[in-house]
């Protein structure tokens, strides 16, 4: 675990940053035809940082996501994540580095129904043909609040301990960044407070970058950072957002040019 944790220090200080876009279009069909959904957007996200990304509806959060994470080849710039470029990856290294250096939290939980708490905790690993470091796994069931329930399976679970059955395995191969979109969208506010809760721990706590996409504003004031999108460009940026800011800047976005 020690020259693990060392490698991932040594490729830290070397990057700088999480996940860095430059310059990054993309653009969905040609000619008459063509739509813009990302126009020439740059951003860094650091490390060890909440950072939020709001927008209108066809702002670009969700093609945002996908390019930052690797799902999605932008049609032109430049996307790093702790200083490896991806845009000249192809699928196959891509799979590769998605399933060793990202984490990936949804809406829907996307968990195995035949399989153990953890077992789909652990799922990212056995597909990499990897073993969780020693006390890793406790530590994380642990850590999201699992523990006693990690020999039950999916439907024996609430909503919101699924989706810590989802956090928990994002995390567990200590990805260099977890992407995390409209993770609270089908829980109640109780719940939703306790998740969005538990990913600010993720960042205060343990040292993970985490970048939220959200159209709700009470989501968004859990992050440092909120980044603010409208028509495909970034429009804005707030640094310790609070519920209110955040939604008078959503009520003024569509005035705003770039």
């Amino acid at each position: 675990m020690r020259g693990h944790r060392a490698a991932e220090a040594e490729r830290e200080s070397a990057a700088g940053h999480a996940v860095q876009l430059e310059a990054v279009s993309k653009v969905h069909g040609r000619g008459a035809h063509a739509v813009t959904a990302l126009d020439d957007v740059s951003v860094t996200i650091p490390h060890r940082s909440f950072t939020a990304v709001m927008g209108p509806s066809g702002s670009g959060k969700s093609t945002f996501l996908h390019c930052a994470a690797g799902l999605d080849q932008p049609t032109s710039g430049s996307v790093r994540i702790s200083g490896t470029e991806l845009t000249s990856m192809d699928e196959t290294r891509l799979t590769h580095l998605r399933r060793q250096r990202v984490g990936f939290v949804f809406q829907a939980f996307n968990l195995v129904p035949s399989l153990t708490v953890r077992q789909n905790i652990t799922l990212p690993l056995r597909l990499a043909r990897r073993q969780p470091a020693r006390g890793w796994l406790d530590e994380i069931i642990h850590r999201v609040g699992l523990t006693g329930r990690a020999g039950h399976r999916p439907a024996q679970l609430s909503g919101g301990q699924q989706q810590r059955v989802a956090i928990a395995r994002a995390l567990v191969t200590r990805p260099d960044v977890v992407f995390a979109d409209e993770p609270t969208g089908a829980l109640d506010t109780v719940t939703a407070k306790e998740i969005l809760t538990l990913l600010r721990s993720c960042v205060d706590e343990a040292g993970q970058t985490v970048v939220l996409v959200t159209h709700d504003p009470v989501a968004a004031a859990y992050a440092h950072h909120v980044l603010f999108l409208a028509d495909g460009g970034l429009v804005d940026r707030m640094a310790d957002p609070t519920a209110d800011r955040i939604a008078d800047r959503m009520t003024h976005l569509g005035a705003w040019s770039r």
